[in-house]
């Protein structure tokens, strides 16, 4: 009855980024008379798979938690891209790279809802409870994620950690197996989330820990209120956020699978922010003066990975050829339309490890046909499965699966494309039954490991990020040693080495890096639209600066 509700009031006519009377009144309760708050809605492309952005990789679950509903210790700057305090306030590294130790912010509320009310602030026992449950097998919490932690174990985050020890009450000390020169950067993603231990003993004591990732409790700018699959998930403010008081009251994301819904419900106010414009909409969208798109350089990368443990894909001479026969350029044209660029391999331009003399396999369809004769392939049939939904870095992964299936008929290859539901691609894509896949990936921090180690390290295919299931030990060599080196000229060129033995070996096609774009009112004065994948909502509407000072370099060396 509620989702019929909301349905039916919501189709009174919204006025920019804030919500009218009725349409508000309803979301608290009904359609009578009351104080009408200050409201955002935002046009979302899915549904969330959890509530807790440390089990899934999904860019629709991580928009709707991480920076929503949680706090992580360390965030990122999206103007700068340097680390900043968020929980901790600040932090030292030793001097040999093996222990981190952060002061902790005081004061710190976690969300009072009618099923969990705390008798206290953050504090050290939250960040221990939050990386243990990961990391500790024999955790009470840890089995409770029955699909495991998928980014944490594609980045070996269990053994990279030693200990983590309790220094104080606002006070935690990491310490490290090696040295990793992307932990802080780790620590800074949308998965690094921050749980209430409070909570978590609340809910074992009752027999019910899954509730914990189902009715969240953090310290995020917003509490969630209700969640409808397929109609909607309703925020409220937090009232004892402990950066900048979000502007809106109300924060509602109204789930609109279909791009063209979502571009309807921006034009008639319906919604004031929405996800993933399609290029294709770009002309209708300059037509509407009050329609603004932003957009700037995106750390991501969309790729079609073959999984290297199936035959014939285990031949390098196929992953080849079949790289040589698509038109690369053709496929920016008609599926991101001049809103990215062409992928040489799997680092974007705007990382600071970005080789310029990276050689894409050019579109060579001759190549591609005696590469396949030398493979002893006569004929060849094969599955690309497609997401079914928008992504950042593939608007339409359906039509890039066309069009290579289009390039590879020239070749006499037969393409069968897979598109499931998104629930169900997600968990076949699991088993890793397939022959291929359209995917692709969005950087959560500004480190190059970020695509390197949970992409293609051999660590990373019992997380299933590998897609490719592909593993070559002198790669994975390169990015420890990466790692273990903190100038950005010594590790740009191990990441350079890198690369090119992704280029030799093929176990995917980097197709391109597209640019982050988001679609709003222009009523709306300021979106958080950073490379990377989140989108936060704490600060639209209003144009004050960062809750936490900037600092460029708040780490200090201990003596």
């Amino acid at each position: 009855m509620a989702g019929r509700l909301f349905r039916s009031c919501r189709r009174l006519k919204l006025t920019g980024s804030i919500l009218t009377g009725l349409a508000l009144t309803m979301l608290l309760g009904g359609c009578g008379q009351q104080k009408v708050p200050s409201g955002l809605v935002y046009c979302s492309e899915g549904n969330p798979e959890s509530f807790n952005p440390q089990l899934v990789t999904s860019g629709t679950t991580i928009d709707a938690t991480s920076h929503q509903i949680y706090s992580r210790l360390v965030d990122y700057d999206p103007e700068s891209g340097d680390i900043i305090p968020a929980l901790a306030t600040e932090w030292q590294i030793s001097e040999d790279g093996l222990s981190y130790e952060f002061e902790l912010r005081q004061g710190t509320q976690f969300h009072d809802l009618p099923y969990f009310h705390p008798s206290r602030h953050f504090n050290a026992d939250d960040v221990l409870f939050s990386f243990n449950r990961i990391i500790d097998k024999q955790h009470p919490f840890h089995e409770v994620a029955q699909g495991g932690y998928p980014f944490f174990q594609s980045i070996g985050f269990a053994g990279l950690i030693k200990s983590i020890s309790k220094q104080g009450e606002y006070r935690v000390r990491f310490e490290l197996t090696q040295p990793d020169a992307s932990f802080l950067s780790n620590l800074a993603t949308d998965f690094a989330v921050i749980l209430s231990k409070e909570y978590a003993d609340q809910l074992l004591a009752q027999g019910s820990p899954q509730q914990l990732d189902n009715q969240p409790i953090g310290t995020g700018p917003f509490m969630l209120v209700q969640y409808v699959k397929n109609e909607y998930i309703r925020y409220r403010r937090h009232p004892g956020y402990w950066g900048n008081m979000p502007q809106s009251e109300m924060l509602v994301f109204d789930i609109t699978p279909r791009s063209t819904t979502r571009l309807a419900k921006l034009i008639t106010g319906d919604c004031s922010v929405s996800a993933l414009p399609k290029a294709g909409e770009l002309p209708v969208i300059e037509q509407h003066d009050n329609l603004v798109l932003e957009s700037r350089p995106g750390m991501n990368v969309a790729y079609w990975a073959f999984n290297t443990q199936k035959p014939p894909f285990n031949d390098v001479r196929v992953r080849r050829a079949l790289a040589y026969a698509i038109d690369k350029q053709n496929l920016l044209r008609a599926v991101y339309q001049d809103t990215a660029v062409e992928a040489t391999g799997i680092l974007p331009p705007s990382s600071w490890a970005y080789s310029d003399s990276a050689k894409s396999y050019e579109y060579a369809p001759d190549k591609a046909r005696a590469l396949l004769d030398e493979a002893g392939i006569d004929k060849l049939e094969l599955d690309i499965w497609a997401m079914p939904v928008a992504r950042i870095y593939n608007p339409n992964a359906l039509k890039t699966a066309e069009l290579i299936q289009a390039d590879l008929a020239t070749i006499g290859v037969k393409v069968n494309i897979v598109n499931y539901d998104w629930s169900v691609f997600t968990q076949k894509l699991a088993r890793s039954d397939y022959d291929s896949v359209l995917i692709g990936w969005n950087a959560d921090n500004s480190d190059p490991d970020n695509f390197f180690t949970p992409l293609l390290s051999c660590g990373s295919i019992a997380s299933n990020n590998n897609r490719s299931r592909w593993c070559n030990p002198r790669f994975d060599v390169l990015l420890n040693q990466a790692r273990s080196v903190t100038d950005r000229e010594s590790r740009s060129l191990l990441y350079h080495q890198a690369e090119a033995i992704l280029a030799q070996d093929m176990p995917l096609v980097s197709l391109a890096h597209a640019k982050r774009m988001a679609l709003k009112n222009a009523s709306v004065t300021e979106t958080s639209l950073t490379p990377f994948g989140g989108i936060a909502f704490a600060n639209i509407g209003h144009g004050n600066k960062p809750a936490v000072e900037k600092k460029t370099s708040p780490a200090k060396e201990q003596n």
